[in-house]
C-alpha cells in the first residue's frame, strides 16, 4: 500500500535532455520573432527619409467626385483595415513600410489606365493604390503625409504605385511631382485621340443622357467646322501640348508612353515594355492573359489574390454611340499635327493616321 502511494506522489520524469533543449530553442525563437516584428510595428511610421512623423490624428477621407460603378475600390474600402496589426498577426499576414510611389500612372483618361494597373498588379513586386488618390490636382494641401498614408505596405524591392489619368492634363502636376522625387518614374497610356474623345463623351453619357450630341459639343460653329478646343473630351487629346509642360519637369526618358491599342492587340508584349521601364523581372507573360470575345479586349487568367479569371467591369468596353463620319474626318485632321508632333518627341509613331 505504501510502495503504491508513493508512485502516485512521484514527480513526472524529467524530460530528455534533446528535447528540453528543443523545447528551449522553440521559445526562444517565438520570444525573438514577437520582439522583431514588434519593433517593426512601432517602426512603420517613421518618414520615408527616416525621420520620425509627428504624432497626428487620422486625415479625413477625400471627397472624390463619384465615379464610375465598379471602376475603382473606394478609399474607405482601401484604408477600412487597421493600420497596425499585432505582431503574431503581422507574422502570418506580411509586413512592410508605407512610401511614397516610385512610378505613378499619370495619364491618358479612357487611354487604358485602369486595364494597365490590373494587369500590374499580377507581378509580385508591384503594390499598387486601388483607387485614384488625386492627390496632385485635388488634394495636394492635404500634404505628402497623407498622400504616403493611402499607399499599400511594400517590401524592400517592391514597387509602390498609383494612377490618376488626371495628371497628364493638370498644369501644376509636374512641378509638383517633381517636388517630391524627381527620380519618380512616369507612364501614360494613349490612344487614338479621336476615339478616345468618343470614349469620354460614352462615359458622360452613360451618366447623363440628356448631355448635347458628341457632334454638337465638337464644334464651336458646326458651319465654319472650328473645333471647339475647350471642351475637355477634344482638349486632353492634344497630347503633345500636354507633355511639353511636363518637359519642364521630367527628361523624356523617364516617361513611358504605352499604346492603348497595343495594350489590346498584345498585352503581353506591351506590359513586356513597363517591366523594363520599371527595373522589373519579365513576369508577366502570355501566359497571364485570354481574349474575351465579348468584351473585346483581354483579360486576366488569374488576378491579383485570385485564382479566378478576371476581366474589367462592365464600365469599360461599352458599345459607342454612331458618330457623324463627316464630324470623325474633321478631328482627324484637326489632331493630324499634333499627332506628329508628338510622335517627333517621343519617338514613337502610333499608327493613328
Amino acid at each position: 500500500m505504501g510502495q503504491r502511494l508513493n508512485r502516485c506522489l512521484d514527480v513526472p520524469v524529467a524530460l530528455p535532455p534533446l528535447r528540453r533543449r528543443l523545447l528551449l530553442l522553440f521559445i526562444m525563437f517565438f520570444l525573438w520573432l514577437y520582439m522583431f516584428y514588434s519593433c517593426a510595428g512601432s517602426c512603420s511610421g517613421l518618414a520615408t527619409r527616416g525621420s520620425p512623423a509627428p504624432p497626428r490624428a487620422a486625415p479625413p477621407l477625400p471627397q472624390l467626385p463619384p465615379g464610375e460603378p465598379g471602376e475603382e475600390n473606394s478609399l474607405e474600402e482601401q484604408r477600412a483595415a487597421p493600420d497596425a496589426a499585432s505582431p503574431i498577426s503581422t507574422f502570418f499576414n506580411g509586413s512592410g513600410t508605407k512610401r511614397l510611389p516610385q512610378a505613378i500612372i499619370i495619364g491618358v483618361k479612357k487611354g487604358g489606365t485602369r486595364a494597365l494597373l490590373e494587369f500590374l498588379r499580377v507581378h509580385p513586386d508591384v503594390r499598387a493604390v486601388g483607387a485614384e488618390p488625386h492627390f496632385f490636382d485635388r488634394n495636394y494641401e492635404r500634404g505628402l503625409a497623407w498622400y504616403r498614408d493611402l499607399m499599400p505596405r511594400t517590401l524592400e524591392g517592391q514597387i509602390t504605385m498609383e494612377k490618376t489619368p488626371s495628371y497628364f492634363v493638370t498644369k501644376e502636376a509636374p512641378a509638383r511631382i517633381s517636388s517630391m522625387s524627381k527620380g519618380t518614374k512616369l507612364i501614360v497610356v494613349v490612344r487614338d485621340p479621336v476615339t478616345r474623345a468618343i470614349s469620354d463623351y460614352t462615359q458622360t453619357l452613360s451618366k447623363k443622357p440628356d448631355i448635347p450630341t458628341f457632334e454638337s459639343l465638337t464644334f464651336k460653329n458646326r458651319t465654319t467646322g472650328l473645333i471647339d478646343t475647350s471642351w475637355s473630351a477634344i482638349q486632353i487629346g492634344i497630347y503633345a501640348k500636354h507633355l511639353e509642360n511636363w518637359l519642364l519637369y521630367f527628361p523624356i526618358g523617364q516617361i513611358l508612353f504605352v499604346s492603348g491599342e497595343r495594350l489590346i492587340s498584345d498585352p503581353a508584349g506591351e506590359l513586356g515594355r513597363v517591366q523594363d521601364f520599371l527595373g522589373l523581372k519579365r513576369i508577366i507573360t502570355d501566359k497571364h492573359f485570354y481574349f474575351n470575345k465579348t468584351k473585346g479586349f483581354p483579360c486576366l487568367k488569374k488576378a491579383e489574390g485570385s485564382s479566378k479569371p478576371h476581366c474589367l467591369g462592365k464600365t469599360k468596353g461599352r458599345t459607342h454611340p454612331d458618330i457623324d463620319q463627316g464630324v470623325v474626318q474633321r478631328l482627324r485632321d484637326f489632331y493630324r499635327p499634333f499627332n506628329m508632333k508628338f510622335y517627333q518627341m517621343t519617338g514613337q509613331d502610333f499608327g493613328w493616321d
